[in-house]
């Protein structure tokens, strides 16, 4: 069969299947206007509840302006090349220095990007000898990173530490086979329930078992404990995750992310990391742009608190008005509710065109068939009005879904 030929036949996959009628609307649609919680779409206004900017920083007046000088600067290209041959610099390093005191850790090395930052970090530290324990839900960068790995590894149930704990027996009765180690890996905060990790729980099982603790804290970095350090410190166990990683794009607003341990691993995963051996550093206004808002989020504890009101003022309103968040203890917001497929895409045209709501829909096969989740993020900057107004919103398309109105007014599926 000739390769185009197959792909005709499984256009999109689970997801893209659904692309005829769903593009540019439903998936990949275009807010326009300054970042911010009210923004264009589709020529109207929307209160948007859909952007990781958690603590207003991406357009922040100093942001902005510590991004245009450096732009002016030094343009978009310096420097040239992998960090490793002729794209080093200064600013570089000290941004490293930074954060990696920031969150408790000796050295940290900065990433291109997130998403193939962790895919790279576990392909650099374990080898075919070694076996792979993590979470059912982890986010898809560690899923293809663990899917690369060519050892073993094991999934346990999300968040279950039993069931974590018996995939450590096996792993390590394959190591004992093997000779090689374990990697437990999973996340600060889940990026679609807002639940934390069991970093603390997982970390009590080395009491028992010899195995180091990855944590992809990408929604946990700059908004979770006491000084915004991680998930770690709300937990209280910096210690004991090994590798801490976090990213840009979330509470930083930008763009990358970095790898914190010890001075030993970073140095080594500076040398052994191929997406970033290989790859053009991080351009230099992105770095003192990250350099500023870094600044901002380490001296403005306000901010975090301005998020932690809005999030609590949320989901509080949403318990009261009946809605089910499921088990979130963190700022992401996630709404279930009951219906299908065309109830859902009904239901989200009714809050973007009715009420100018935007926030994420999220249906089979990330969640279970049967269930909607409409997954809101609050930052920094929205007001005590826009969570009203979203109560308001939610509770009238609530009362229309179970009355039945929304399978009254399917849209056509290809």
């Amino acid at each position: 069969m000739d390769l185009f030929d197959k792909i005709h036949k499984n256009m999109g996959g689970p997801i893209g299947q659904h692309q005829q009628w769903s593009h540019g609307y439903f998936s990949f649609p275009r807010l326009e206007g300054e970042i911010a919680p009210h923004m264009q779409f589709n020529g109207k206004e929307h209160l948007v509840w859909s952007l990781n900017n958690y603590l207003g920083l991406a357009n922040h007046p100093e942001v902005r302006e510590a991004d245009a000088k450096a732009a002016a600067d030094y343009g978009m290209a310096y420097p040239m090349g992998a960090r490793m041959m002729s794209g080093n610099t200064k600013h570089h390093e000290e941004l490293e220095n930074d954060l990696g005191a920031y969150v408790g850790k000796e050295a940290a090395f900065l990433l291109n990007y997130g998403y193939q930052g962790m895919v790279s970090i576990i392909d650099a530290l374990v080898d075919r000898n070694d076996v792979i324990v993590y979470d059912a839900e982890s986010h898809a960068c560690i899923v293809d990173g663990v899917r690369l790995h060519m050892g073993k590894r094991f999934v346990y149930k999300h968040n279950d530490i039993e069931s974590c704990e018996k995939q450590l027996e096996r792993a390590e009765r394959m190591v004992e086979q093997t000779g090689g180690s374990i990697l437990v890996i999973t996340e600060g905060v889940f990026g679609m329930s807002g639940a934390q990790g069991k970093l603390k729980e997982i970390i009590a099982l080395k009491e028992k078992y010899n195995f180091r603790l990855l944590v992809d804290d990408a929604h946990g970095f700059g908004t979770m404990g006491n000084t915004g350090a991680g998930t770690h410190e709300a937990q209280n166990c910096i210690d004991g995750v090994d590798v801490y990683f976090g990213t840009f794009a979330k509470s930083m607003a930008g763009i990358g992310a970095f790898v914190a341990s010890t001075a030993e691993i970073i140095n080594y995963l500076r040398y052994n990391m191929r997406s970033q051996t290989f790859a053009k550093a991080l351009p230099m206004p992105m770095v003192l742009g990250l350099k500023k808002r870094f600044e901002l989020l380490k001296s403005n504890p306000a901010l975090r608190e301005r998020l932690w009101v809005i999030a609590k003022a949320l989901q509080n309103g949403l318990v009261e008005h009946g809605f089910d968040i499921g088990i979130t203890d963190t700022m992401v917001t996630p709404v279930f509710l009951k219906g299908d497929l065309n109830e859902a895409t009904s239901l989200t045209m009714d809050l973007r065109e009715n009420h100018g709501i935007f926030c994420s829909i999220v249906v089979y096969p990330v969640i279970p068939k049967g269930l909607i989740e409409l997954r809101l993020i609050p930052t920094a900057v929205h007001t005590i009005e826009d969570v009203n107004r979203t109560l308001d919103a939610f509770s009238e398309v609530s009362a229309k879904l179970k009355a039945g109105a929304y399978k009254e007014n399917k849209m056509a599926i290809a």
